[in-house]
């Protein structure tokens, strides 16, 4: 079921009005939340209801076996539990097939007879995030920093959450599960916040991301390349991949907020960061804030020395890049931003560059290595990727392209006059600043655009598929 389709806009205008019955009674709002997530869910396919139910119920039994030690070794055992099951899981539906192959391959170059079959697996969509999701509670449990749900269908209602289910925010459970545990009051102003934050989101998806499709996808699809048909390709994707997953999470923000519920921001204007530090800070915040507080500093963060600082954030970046999918242009992409942060924190100052100069010449080299690495995203394979980027020194022309420029620049130019103006007021809701009656006519355009755009044929969002 996607947020861009008809049958996405019934279930939410059905359960809206239960919900709106219910929201006064904890216990029943919770009970049809969780009834109504995996409604949504199983949508998908019915058949993976059953891997989210053992991984949230496990994961509440580990938090309560956790509670009730006072030895630290049975402790460890719990956690332990925790993180081999759900670890488990994910690594089975997600890399078996990866590595096997993977293993097969370096074994035959290495002429050791080695036989190996692929099993037919079907990713369940969203495993990455609600594993992630449930296993930062039980890691928190187990470190003291929050206390342990004892509430089974609260903790059912935080793992499931529909809004953020399948491509996040990766929430915490100090944040996310005590709105669980309470009675919401909503407002006008939560409502507008909401109605904002879905419009936008969806003018992101349905009309900048969907419609650079078609050129990203050509390019990419092709055995043939020039330098300006990838810069122009790769430009498209980086928007592309940015409006379609920035768009579902401001769409998840959104429905959160109309229901009453505060979930994080998980992209803040990431094109605007003029260091790859920066850029971190502002992409996937879910996920990289994930990656620092349960790997990196697990590793030992930054506390033993530089060369132990550098190896450090090489894996949680190379372990991110994995996380995306079971494929090596994906380890290849976390090993290149790992190689950028090493490079930004072994020669540079931990502090942003300021105005001026300094600031400008810092945001064009991170573009540059941010935009190279969606190539590296994107590609199918090790060999495109040394053709596209030997394509740079070839600069010819193709007739095509002009069309395709002038496409990017209508779709993007809107997108980036409004993110000028978010990062200069440094409020990412500052349209809601405006009179009624133009928030008003600029909300009915961005509907109409969405409406012309609205696709028959529906396109899933890019991180479904992670």
């Amino acid at each position: 079921m996607l947020f861009n389709s008809g049958v996405f806009l019934k279930f939410f205008a059905g359960f809206l009005l239960l919900y709106w019955l219910v929201r006064s009674n904890l216990r029943a709002r919770n009970i049809l939340i969780v009834s109504a997530s995996y409604l949504f869910y199983g949508w998908w396919d019915y058949r993976f209801l059953g891997l989210i139910l053992f991984s949230s119920v496990l994961d509440y039994f580990v938090g309560l076996g956790i509670a009730r030690q006072t030895d630290a070794r049975r402790r460890k055992l719990w956690l332990a539990l925790s993180i081999a099951a759900n670890l488990g899981i994910l690594g089975f539906f997600k890399y078996f097939n990866f590595f096997s192959t993977s293993l097969a391959a370096l074994l035959q170059k290495l002429d050791i007879p080695f036989h190996t079959s692929t099993l037919r697996i079907i990713l369940p969509v969203g495993i990455s995030f609600y594993t992630f999701q449930a296993m930062s509670y039980t890691i928190d449990v187990y470190r003291g920093a929050i206390p342990v749900c004892r509430n089974l269908v609260n903790f059912l209602a935080f793992v499931s959450f529909f809004p953020q289910l399948v491509a996040g925010p990766i929430e915490r459970a100090s944040h996310l599960l005590p709105q669980f545990e309470r009675t919401l009051t909503i407002n006008r102003a939560m409502l507008e916040e909401g109605a904002w934050l879905i419009l936008w989101g969806m003018f992101k998806k349905v009309v900048i991301a969907d419609n650079l499709d078609a050129l990203v996808s050509m390019v990419y699809g092709n055995n043939a390349y020039s330098g300006p048909a990838v810069a122009l390709a790769t430009i498209a994707f980086g928007f592309q991949i940015y409006c379609d997953f920035s768009g579902y999470s401001d769409i998840a923000r959104g429905l959160a907020r109309v229901l009453g519920f505060d979930i994080m921001v998980n992209f803040n204007l990431p094109y605007f960061a003029s260091s790859i530090r920066e850029f971190w800070q502002r992409w996937h915040i879910s996920l990289s804030t994930w990656l620092r507080d349960y790997l990196y500093i697990s590793f030992g963060g930054n506390r033993r020395g530089a060369a132990r600082t550098y190896l450090n954030l090489f894996i949680t970046m190379l372990l991110g890049g994995l996380w995306h999918g079971a494929a090596w242009n994906f380890v290849l992409w976390g090993a290149w931003h790992g190689v950028g942060l090493i490079a930004h924190r072994a020669f540079t100052t931990r502090t942003t560059p300021g105005p001026g100069i300094g600031r400008i010449f810092g945001w064009l080299m991170t573009m540059l290595f941010v935009f190279y690495g969606w190539l590296l995203f994107r590609a199918q394979s090790f060999d495109q990727i040394v053709n596209m980027t030997r394509s740079f020194s070839e600069w010819s022309r193709p007739v095509w392209i002009g069309s395709y420029v002038t496409n990017l620049v209508v779709f993007v130019i809107p997108l980036l006059a409004v993110e000028l103006w978010q990062f200069r007021s440094r409020n990412s809701l500052v349209p809601l600043s405006l009179s009624r009656w133009a928030l008003a006519t600029w909300q009915g355009l961005l509907l109409l655009a969405i409406i012309v755009y609205w696709e028959r044929v529906e396109v899933p969002f890019i991180y479904f598929q992670f």
